[in-house]
Protein backbone atom coordinates (compact mmCIF):
# COMPACT_ATOMS: atom_id res chain seq x y z
CA UNK A 1 0.00 0.00 0.00
CA UNK A 2 1.34 3.46 -0.87
CA UNK A 3 0.00 6.15 1.17
CA UNK A 4 -0.30 9.54 0.06
CA UNK A 5 0.48 12.97 1.69
CA UNK A 6 -2.58 14.88 2.64
CA UNK A 7 -3.53 18.23 3.04
CA UNK A 8 -5.75 20.08 5.46
CA UNK A 9 -6.71 23.50 6.15
CA UNK A 10 -7.59 24.70 9.88
CA UNK A 11 -8.58 27.29 12.09
CA UNK A 12 -6.58 28.69 14.89
CA UNK A 13 -7.14 31.52 17.18
CA UNK A 14 -3.63 32.47 17.33
CA UNK A 15 -0.52 32.12 14.82
CA UNK A 16 2.23 32.48 17.94
CA UNK A 17 0.34 29.10 19.81
CA UNK A 18 0.13 27.73 16.45
CA UNK A 19 3.81 27.74 15.46
CA UNK A 20 4.88 27.03 18.50
CA UNK A 21 2.58 24.07 18.99
CA UNK A 22 3.46 22.34 15.60
CA UNK A 23 6.47 23.38 14.96
CA UNK A 24 8.05 23.31 18.30
CA UNK A 25 6.43 20.55 19.68
CA UNK A 26 5.13 18.35 17.64
CA UNK A 27 8.42 18.97 15.57
CA UNK A 28 6.63 20.32 11.98
CA UNK A 29 8.98 22.12 9.30
CA UNK A 30 7.50 25.58 8.61
CA UNK A 31 6.93 26.44 4.97
CA UNK A 32 5.72 29.38 2.98
CA UNK A 33 3.56 31.94 5.60
CA UNK A 34 2.32 35.02 5.74
CA UNK A 35 0.41 37.19 8.89
CA UNK A 36 -2.95 35.14 8.43
CA UNK A 37 -1.31 31.77 8.14
CA UNK A 38 1.43 29.14 8.07
CA UNK A 39 2.00 26.09 6.29
CA UNK A 40 3.60 23.17 8.44
CA UNK A 41 5.50 19.87 6.87
CA UNK A 42 3.99 17.63 9.54
CA UNK A 43 6.18 14.30 8.90
CA UNK A 44 5.45 14.80 5.05
CA UNK A 45 1.96 16.12 5.10
CA UNK A 46 0.47 19.76 4.85
CA UNK A 47 -1.21 21.28 7.73
CA UNK A 48 -2.06 24.65 6.93
CA UNK A 49 -3.60 26.65 10.00
CA UNK A 50 -5.67 29.87 9.19
CA UNK A 51 -6.11 32.74 12.00
CA UNK A 52 -9.91 32.98 12.60
CA UNK A 53 -9.71 35.81 15.57
CA UNK A 54 -13.17 34.98 16.10
CA UNK A 55 -13.28 31.28 16.24
CA UNK A 56 -15.36 29.67 18.93
CA UNK A 57 -14.33 26.65 20.95
CA UNK A 58 -15.06 23.35 19.52
CA UNK A 59 -17.65 21.21 20.51
CA UNK A 60 -16.68 18.88 23.11
CA UNK A 61 -18.68 15.76 20.77
CA UNK A 62 -17.33 12.20 21.25
CA UNK A 63 -17.99 8.41 19.95
CA UNK A 64 -17.14 5.60 21.77
CA UNK A 65 -14.23 3.52 20.37
CA UNK A 66 -12.75 0.14 22.05
CA UNK A 67 -13.52 1.64 25.32
CA UNK A 68 -12.03 5.67 24.67
CA UNK A 69 -14.17 8.90 24.41
CA UNK A 70 -13.08 9.58 21.01
CA UNK A 71 -13.70 13.54 20.30
CA UNK A 72 -14.89 14.79 17.01
CA UNK A 73 -14.13 16.25 14.60
CA UNK A 74 -10.35 15.12 14.30
CA UNK A 75 -7.77 14.66 12.50
CA UNK A 76 -4.77 13.10 12.36
CA UNK A 77 -1.34 10.70 11.08
CA UNK A 78 -0.87 7.64 10.70
CA UNK A 79 3.43 6.21 11.45
CA UNK A 80 5.37 2.91 12.00
CA UNK A 81 4.76 1.62 15.43
CA UNK A 82 8.65 2.84 15.85
CA UNK A 83 7.99 6.63 14.51
CA UNK A 84 4.57 6.64 17.13
CA UNK A 85 6.63 5.42 19.98
CA UNK A 86 9.03 7.87 19.57
CA UNK A 87 6.93 10.45 19.00
CA UNK A 88 4.41 9.69 22.38
CA UNK A 89 7.32 9.15 24.61
CA UNK A 90 8.71 12.87 23.30
CA UNK A 91 5.62 14.08 24.32
CA UNK A 92 5.05 12.05 27.04
CA UNK A 93 8.51 13.31 28.49
CA UNK A 94 7.05 17.22 28.20
CA UNK A 95 3.90 16.62 30.21
CA UNK A 96 1.76 17.14 27.34
CA UNK A 97 -2.09 17.30 28.34
CA UNK A 98 -3.76 13.79 26.82
CA UNK A 99 -6.95 13.75 25.64
CA UNK A 100 -6.44 9.96 25.22
CA UNK A 101 -2.65 8.90 26.44
CA UNK A 102 -0.73 6.83 24.62
CA UNK A 103 -2.40 2.86 24.28
CA UNK A 104 -3.19 0.25 22.02
CA UNK A 105 -6.36 0.21 20.69
CA UNK A 106 -8.20 -3.80 19.39
CA UNK A 107 -5.10 -5.49 21.26
CA UNK A 108 -4.68 -8.59 19.17
CA UNK A 109 -7.38 -7.69 16.35
CA UNK A 110 -7.12 -6.34 12.59
CA UNK A 111 -6.25 -2.94 12.67
CA UNK A 112 -4.53 -3.40 16.16
CA UNK A 113 -2.77 0.03 16.60
CA UNK A 114 -0.91 2.73 19.02
CA UNK A 115 -3.11 5.55 19.55
CA UNK A 116 -3.45 8.86 21.40
CA UNK A 117 -5.07 12.50 21.33
CA UNK A 118 -3.97 15.93 22.05
CA UNK A 119 -5.61 19.29 21.50
CA UNK A 120 -3.57 22.27 19.81
CA UNK A 121 -3.99 25.68 21.44
CA UNK A 122 -6.87 26.17 19.56
CA UNK A 123 -8.75 23.39 20.69
CA UNK A 124 -8.39 21.31 17.13
CA UNK A 125 -7.94 17.75 18.21
CA UNK A 126 -5.68 15.99 16.43
CA UNK A 127 -5.20 11.51 16.80
CA UNK A 128 -1.40 9.93 16.14
CA UNK A 129 -1.80 6.32 15.47
CA UNK A 130 1.07 3.33 14.87
CA UNK A 131 0.85 0.38 13.07
CA UNK A 132 3.24 -2.63 13.40
CA UNK A 133 2.04 -3.94 9.62
CA UNK A 134 0.60 -0.31 7.48
CA UNK A 135 -1.28 -3.05 5.49
CA UNK A 136 -3.38 -3.08 8.84
CA UNK A 137 -4.83 0.70 8.53
CA UNK A 138 -7.97 -0.50 6.89
CA UNK A 139 -8.38 -4.03 8.26
CA UNK A 140 -11.50 -5.38 9.66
Amino acid sequence: MSLRPFHIAIRVDDLASAKSFYSGLLGANIGRSSNQWIDFDLHGHQVVVHLDESMDSPAEAANAVDGDHVPIPHFGIVFSIEEWRELADRLKSQDVDFIIAPRTRFEGEPGEQGTFFLRDPAGNALEFKGFRDMAQLFER
